[in-house]
């Protein structure tokens, strides 16, 4: 009975552990949702081979534990590769001292069928004391627009740039310069580039969001838009919005990698949120020098199956209006 047991554990474990390892030999898009629980998958494992060893010592036993190590090991050190001070092997910019102001920007996917939270949520984002607002599937605030508009006169979405009201961009500040791009065949008008003067400093605001990872390669045509449109893209960038993925995914550490984005680590758990801060963080905020994240923090869902996200950041140094520059619009 215990080596039928131990037999059954050990093939569960295993099997579950080859199917997350896959991700060493190819980046399968229907296994991509799998690829960001890497480190819940292994620790579960883990937990069911100290079982397995419980029940009967053997080498096989030792051998899924320790591979399961491997991989919780492996992926928290993959969250922590692209964090601000982390060594910087793929950066293109040096981080210089920052100016010592510091700014915020708010980025929330409220959910389209949120509805009845949206007076909440306007509440909200009016006492965020944020520079910039990104709001995603914002429908819910389409009856909120007027006194939101008390405190951010100026906007992109719900009629004004695009006639949907999805994503949604938001500011205290007048926009130097602003775009909306379609960046896939599912969805259009998910993408949102502008600039904003903070203080003498132009920044790019980039809000994006993506398709869901396991509708064929769509994740991934994404991100390589994304990534072609933000290295035409001059001067401080912050990035923010629902990615539909953790950075573990494959997809999403080459683009990291490729565009020299930095977040904050650890990064707060989004989705879902029955999952709370056991969860995966699937909506993120990147920074490129000479932009910094000083901190990103969850606040409440307010009724959206989202946690919403704000970040405070500072700049490093400074970039003459001149040398800002965006991609023309596509």
């Amino acid at each position: 009975m215990r080596d039928t047991l131990f037999c059954v554990l050990s093939v569960l474990v295993s099997l579950a552990l080859a199917i997350v390892s896959l991700r060493y030999v190819t980046d399968y898009w229907l296994l991509a949702f799998v690829y960001s629980f890497q480190i819940h998958i292994a620790l579960a494992c883990l937990a069911v081979a100290l079982l397995a060893l419980l029940v009967k010592r053997h080498w096989y036993g030792m051998f899924l534990v320790a591979t399961c190590l491997v991989l919780a090991g492996h992926g928290i050190f993959m969250l922590r590769q692209f964090a601000n001070g982390s060594a910087p092997l793929f950066a293109r910019t040096a981080v210089a001292a920052d100016s010592g102001h510091s700014y915020r920007l708010v980025s929330f996917n409220i959910w389209n069928t949120n509805l009845e939270n949206g007076a909440k949520i306007a509440d909200a984002i009016i006492a965020s004391k944020a520079d910039v607002v990104f709001v995603l599937e914002s429908m819910p605030l389409l009856g909120e627009l007027s006194r939101i508009s008390q405190t951010y006169p100026y906007r992109i979405g719900c009629g004004v740039e695009m006639s949907n009201c999805d994503l949604m961009m938001l500011s205290k500040r007048p926009f130097l310069t602003k775009s909306v791009q379609t960046l896939g065949g599912i969805w259009s008008d998910r993408f949102i580039l502008t600039s904003v003067d903070l203080d003498g400093q132009p920044v790019n605001f980039a809000a994006a969001h993506l398709t869901k990872p396991y509708f064929d390669e769509f994740h991934t045509v994404e991100l390589e838009r994304l990534s072609g449109i933000l290295s035409e893209t001059k001067g401080p960038l912050i990035l923010a919005g629902d990615f539909n993925s953790s950075i573990l995914a494959p997809d999403m550490q080459n683009f990291l990698r490729t565009d020299g984005l930095r977040n904050a680590f650890p990064e707060p758990a989004t989705w879902p949120i029955e999952a709370g801060r056991f969860g995966i963080a699937i909506d993120h905020v990147f920074a490129r020098p000479p932009v910094t994240l000083k901190s990103v923090s969850r606040i409440d869902n307010m009724g959206s199956n989202h946690y919403g996200l704000v970040a405070d950041f500072t700049i490093a140094g400074e970039t003459p209006v001149a040398s800002l520059s965006q991609p023309r619009l596509r």
